[in-house]
């Protein structure tokens, strides 16, 4: 039987690599691979609290409150008190923070389809169904550390 483990690792750090790399190539500012996903989750839910894009990105809330500071003090987050609760607070993307979302959504998108474009369709197809599939059953495990939305 094949080395799982293995496969998972090499998958995790060639994946990492291409989203170091869109990182550091294609926006103005230096932004880390970190605040890259907090810049993705607050852009595709709508009006997120801290507690809701730290959950779904799996981290405790004093580091991610680190991470939100750096992107407020870059101008790229927007913290707003929530209106019945000032407790909470609701993440939104500034101008500057939408913009440089996009380009590293469309780097991203650009290295998966080079990467992609490799393969037949039935292979990318395969990949696609299997990478569904599989973060299907993450979310279903019981040993998995993201809980599922």
């Amino acid at each position: 039987m094949e080395n799982v483990r293995n496969l998972f690792q090499l998958l995790s750090r060639n994946f990492g690599i291409l989203n170091e790399h869109c990182c550091d190539n294609c926006c103005s500012q230096e932004i880390s691979l970190v605040q890259s996903h907090i810049l993705y989750e607050i852009n595709r839910q709508h009006q997120p609290s801290m507690q809701e894009i730290a959950g779904a990105l799996g981290m405790d809330i004093t580091t991610f409150s680190r991470q939100i500071k750096t992107l407020v003090d870059k101008g790229l987050v927007k913290k707003t008190p929530h209106p019945s609760d000032n407790r909470i607070n609701i993440l939104s993307l500034t101008t500057e923070g939408l913009e440089i979302e996009n380009r590293i959504n469309l780097t991203v998108n650009a290295q998966l389809h080079d990467v992609l474009s490799t393969m037949t369709e039935f292979e990318r197809d395969t990949v696609i169904r299997s990478i569904k599939l599989l973060n299907d059953a993450m979310q279903k495990s019981a040993s998995c550390c993201i809980p599922p939305k």
